[in-house]
């Protein structure tokens, strides 16, 4: 029996879904899963921009360092191998947070694994991930990175160095959060860094926090015959208290 024809003069629309080239659903104007899909789009292009940020800071060299950013249950990552001055809107990446992939078709970072854990075990909304040299220096020598400035308290307090692992391994990722536990950033032993925050913007600044604080300590620790001075745990507990006051508030 033939299906009967639907009449288009009653106004009702179509039932069919609309997928777009990045695999997310789009709707009719205002429709829940545009505005979704709004949001997965606008937050890519600011991973994008992240990542592009890491290489022309210094913090990365080529395709090295991965970004990204948690929007609901999908988590959106810079894909394996790819040039971040090559991204594209067309390039979204996106995981669930078992990994399985659900947007895109680009392989996504080796480093997933990391990535995955920091959202199982915190509240991140964003991580970061960088070879800065100076960070990675300081993984080489010591366990932790000596108090030598009070924004180690914005870290959570000292920054740990993690035992080193083969990349993209998920002993690499326990190790890791290990070394994150009431931090929300760490060195990895003969590697590079690891940072997380509520938005990209803050996972950055600590990432980038993180780099001057280890270039800060080898700046001092070169001058022949002379150490640095180091802060007490009571003078970073007594920053740190202060820091939750900084800045403006809304």
């Amino acid at each position: 029996m033939a299906e009967p024809r639907r009449n288009v003069e009653d106004g009702r629309r179509d039932e069919r879904r609309d997928t777009g080239p990045d695999g997310v659903e789009r709707s009719g104007p205002g429709g829940e899963a545009a505005g979704a899909g709004q949001d997965v789009a606008r937050l890519w292009d600011e991973v994008v921009a992240t990542a592009r940020r890491t290489v022309l800071d210094g913090l990365v060299v080529g395709t090295s360092g991965n970004v990204s950013a948690r929007v609901g249950d999908v988590v959106l990552v810079t894909p394996s191998g790819v040039p971040y001055d090559r991204l594209t809107p067309a390039d979204l990446t996106g995981v669930d947070l078992t990994g399985r992939q659900v947007l895109g078709r680009l392989v996504p970072t080796s480093e997933l694994p990391m990535h995955l854990a920091v959202y199982r075990a915190t509240d991140a909304r964003a991580v970061v991930h960088t070879h800065a040299v100076h960070a990675t220096a300081v993984s080489t020598l010591v366990p932790e990175l000596p108090l030598v400035h009070y924004m180690a308290a914005a870290l959570g307090g000292p920054v740990r160095v993690a035992p080193y692992a083969a990349y993209g391994t998920d002993e690499l990722a326990g190790n890791m959060l290990r070394a994150l536990d009431g931090r929300s950033g760490c060195l990895l032993r003969n590697h590079g860094t690891v940072t997380y925050g509520a938005t990209l913007d803050q996972a950055y600044d600590r990432t980038a926090q993180l780099e001057w604080m280890c270039r800060l300590w080898l700046t001092a620790s070169s001058v022949p015959g002379l150490s640095p001075s180091l802060l007490t745990e009571a003078q970073l507990a007594e920053a740190g208290e202060r820091l939750k006051g900084y800045g403006q508030r809304r």
